[in-house]
């Protein structure tokens, strides 16, 4: 059976907010007509997604209260959100507009933990001002004191989230000989074990880490997490890596702190105003910034769209999609 209260229809019709990795997309195509958003003037783009069964929507894509509102009792029935995350869409009011919700867990942890992985040792053996130096023509040959970075092996790991990604991060570390600290919501006894794992409230943490790593969601609840009074308790040596959410830093209090040498260095992968990065930010010798890459592999792209796909279909069979966030209100 298929959704439509009217006659019956061989393909449904998802809106795609945006073009997905050519693999990817060929998938979803092969089983719907997809309506791509970029081909749709903004004003446009509720009522057309109004009209279509299902959407994948991205993590820049945002579906308030009232844009839910708006599409309850459309003939949209489900929204699959390409990405684990889900501070984009306002589960609430999709529930109470009758509305499925889906993500796409666990088939981008380890692409998101590698990518914090490579900011890591790219912001501590200062890659990127290497790469820049060489393309420049400006190298002029080895010297004992050139771009001198800082040794990983030994040192101590605070992992802020311990969720899937934290927890393919702590694995990655293994052959560093490092000692993990780490600060979740919940005690993890399992991941402790496995890892030789130690929670520690965040303050606490956050004294005795040189390396700091976010792997937090979006929401009210992370919102500067990390903000001026708590960034002051890191060491200066210490070394930060975010490739959780941007708003989980204050990032005009991170920009103070780099400024004033009271932490080391910083690389990013997620900000507070994505896409927006400020200039001072952008100015500074001491960050390695990147453009949202954490799941960027083709890899894991063509899991989360085969996440998608199962989602959409299982609603589209009148099931349950498998990665539900909510279970919608009858109408």
């Amino acid at each position: 059976m298929n959704w439509c209260a009217e006659a019956p229809v061989a393909r449904p019709r998802i809106f795609l907010s945006q073009p997905l990795e050519a693999q990817a997309q060929q998938l979803l195509a092969a089983w719907a007509d997809l309506v791509l958003g970029t081909e749709i003037a903004p004003a446009d783009r509720l009522s057309v997604l109004a009209a279509c069964d299902g959407a994948v929507t991205m993590v820049s894509d945002r579906l308030d209260a009232a844009a839910f509102e708006t599409l309850r009792a459309s003939r949209l029935k489900i929204v699959a959100n390409y990405a684990v995350g889900y501070d984009n869409l306002d589960l609430p009011a999709a529930t109470a507009a009758g509305i499925w919700l889906s993500n796409t867990p666990d088939v981008l942890s380890q692409a998101t933990a590698e990518m914090a992985w490579a900011l890591l040792l790219s912001l501590a053996r200062r890659v990127p001002e290497g790469d820049q130096l060489v393309r420049a023509g400006q190298w002029c040959g080895w010297s004992p004191d050139q771009l001198l970075g800082h040794t990983i092996s030994g040192k101590t790991l605070g992992l802020i989230g311990a969720g899937r990604i934290g927890q393919c991060m702590a694995a990655l570390s293994q052959g560093f000989g490092l000692n993990i600290l780490y600060f979740s919501r919940q005690l993890r006894p399992d991941f402790e074990a496995r890892y030789q794992a130690r929670w520690l409230p965040l303050d606490d943490l956050l004294r005795q880490c040189d390396l700091l790593s976010l792997h937090l969601p979006g929401g009210d609840e992370t919102h500067h997490l990390l903000n001026a009074e708590r960034l002051a308790l890191l060491q200066p040596h210490c070394l930060l890596v975010n490739t959780g959410r941007g708003t989980s830093i204050d990032e005009a209090a991170l920009v103070t702190a780099l400024q004033q040498g009271r932490l080391a260095g910083a690389a990013l992968d997620v900000y507070e105003f994505e896409p927006a990065v400020s200039a001072a930010l952008r100015a500074l010798p001491n960050v390695v910034l990147t453009p949202h890459l954490g799941s960027a592999t083709h890899e894991a792209r063509r899991a989360m769209a085969r996440c998608c796909l199962n989602n959409l279909q299982a609603v589209w069979q009148g099931l349950p999609p498998p990665q539900a966030l909510n279970q919608p209100l009858p109408l």
